[in-house]
């Protein structure tokens, strides 16, 4: 994933775009960057890796020499450094670029192949994502036609920023509108995000939300389109459930609201079938459990309880080792535990999501350790059965490393594979059968997961502008 924030103004707006960029840290732990422009300095670009240490520590040194630009751009970035510096017959101009490009290699061989040109290779060997973007951009006439293009051909999903040499930007929502793009204004000039509470702290209030595949002119005195918005929107179901921040708002409806409302669908649903276990408390998986899991115990009459909290002064989510097994040893020592809540306790967890499934066991296991009676666990959303193919969610390769799909082929084999639908629904017998190889598998008394429809209650938008690939596989 990752995140961008932008700014122009009449003023200097340097300090804007820096804590808005690093309000969006949350969405990304390995690379963040800010370009900035002013009429004295012109350019001025900087992009500091952020896998061992918080965005503001690795750009504060920055700000000095930055100081006095009217407009920049920024992003955190769970993939290629960026933002980067372009010029081409179009001109000179910043971009940032979030995304997914599934056919960058073909994207890049036909490059090669009309134009003969060259990219710069990363120690991986594979072309920067957003330098790729912007050569797609550059075959264009003009920038219009240039993003037009990109993401045309980008089987995936992107969305641009760019910052023009005049200072202001152009922001472009990617053509299914997965990823929210906001404007922002205060009393000198507008801003663009990802996240809306970013600006809102920033003291900019709400003016307008791109629709998919909107590009949008963006200068201090105000804001205007360029390319008008389509109404096929699929905007991703997990900035909700999951990786969106509590204060914001997508498509008027906020994170925290939705997420307290899906754990109360989700215990209501449980009451219905009395499948609702006798606990002593409803507990959340930290973070973003927590809402979910409120919800769920307003709902069901428990009692809401903290029995672990996390530790991050020294383990921010910004250290994120690459190495799985240093990554499971980070989950575990954050994770402290209230031995009086714990010790002969009943306990009910929920989480945002199950998708590998080897963190929660190291979970499950550190509970048991510490004396609970009972672990039953709660997923605030149905079962993962695909890779996610647009936004990078779920960061796996195969469909066979999410948790669900593994265990269908520990049941059923390759005939499991078939019925996947079944599979996601608990109240079938191959969906009973997946709760309980579960159970076994990561030692859970109970498992439930929300249904895709109770989901699509809590968000509350028309569910045919909610993109649910990962649960059925339909786009």
């Amino acid at each position: 994933m990752g995140g961008y924030f932008g700014a122009v103004s009449h003023r200097d707006v340097v300090l804007d775009v820096f804590f808005g960029t690093d309000y969006h840290s949350h969405l990304g732990t390995r690379n963040a960057g800010m370009v900035v422009w002013s009429d004295q300095g012109g350019y001025q670009r900087q992009i500091h890796s952020i896998s061992n240490a918080p965005f503001r520590t690795k750009f504060e040194n920055d700000l000095t020499k930055f100081k006095g630009s009217t407009s920049g751009i920024g992003c955190i970035s769970d993939a290629d450094p960026q933002p980067l510096l372009v010029r081409s017959h179009l001109g000179v101009y910043g971009i940032v670029a979030i995304g997914l490009i599934n056919n960058a290699e073909t994207l890049v061989e036909n490059y090669f192949a009309q134009h003969g040109h060259q990219f710069m290779a990363m120690s991986s060997g594979k072309v920067n994502s957003t330098e790729l973007v912007a050569a797609l951009i550059n075959e264009g006439k003009d920038l219009i036609d240039g993003i037009r293009h990109a993401q045309d051909v980008i089987d995936g999903s992107m969305t641009i920023l760019l910052l023009l040499p005049s200072g202001d930007i152009i922001a472009a929502r990617d053509p299914f509108g997965r990823l929210p793009v906001l404007i922002g204004r205060d009393d000198n000039g507008h801003c663009v995000s990802f996240e809306s509470f970013a600006y809102r702290k920033l003291g900019y209030h709400d003016v307008y939300e791109l629709g998919p595949r909107e590009i949008v002119h963006i200068s201090a005195d105000g804001y205007r389109t360029l390319s008008a918005a389509t109404d096929k929107m699929k905007i991703c179901a997990f900035l909700w459930a999951y990786y969106g921040y509590p204060n914001s708002n997508y498509e008027g409806v906020n994170v925290e609201v939705m997420r307290c409302r899906n754990g109360e669908i989700m215990a209501r649903e449980e009451m219905k079938r009395g499948t609702l276990p006798d606990v002593d408390f409803v507990a959340g998986v930290p973070d973003s459990g927590v809402p979910h899991a409120i919800g769920y115990a307003n709902r069901s009459d428990k009692a809401f309880g903290r029995p672990f909290v996390k530790y991050t002064p020294t383990w921010p989510r910004s250290f994120m080792p690459s190495n799985q097994e240093v990554r499971d040893q980070v989950a575990k020592m954050k994770q402290i535990p209230v031995p009086e809540l714990i010790e002969g306790k009943k306990l009910l967890f929920v989480d945002d999501s199950i998708v590998r499934g080897t963190q929660l066991q190291g979970t499950v296991e550190f509970l048991y350790e510490s004396g609970a009676a009972e672990v039953h666990m709660r997923s605030a959303c149905p079962p993962i059965m695909y890779a996610c193919k647009y936004l990078d969610f779920s960061r796996g390769k195969s469909d066979m490393e999410l948790l669900a799909r593994r265990m269908i082929q520990e049941i059923e084999g390759d005939e499991g594979q078939k019925h996947l639908d079944e599979y996601a629904d608990g109240d079938t017998e191959r969906g009973k059968c997946l709760l309980r190889a579960i159970c076994e598998k990561l030692g859970f008394d109970s498992l439930g997961y929300q249904s895709l429809d109770g989901m699509l209650e809590a968000i509350g938008i028309d569910r045919e502008k909610v993109c649910t690939y990962c649960w059925t596989g339909k786009e």
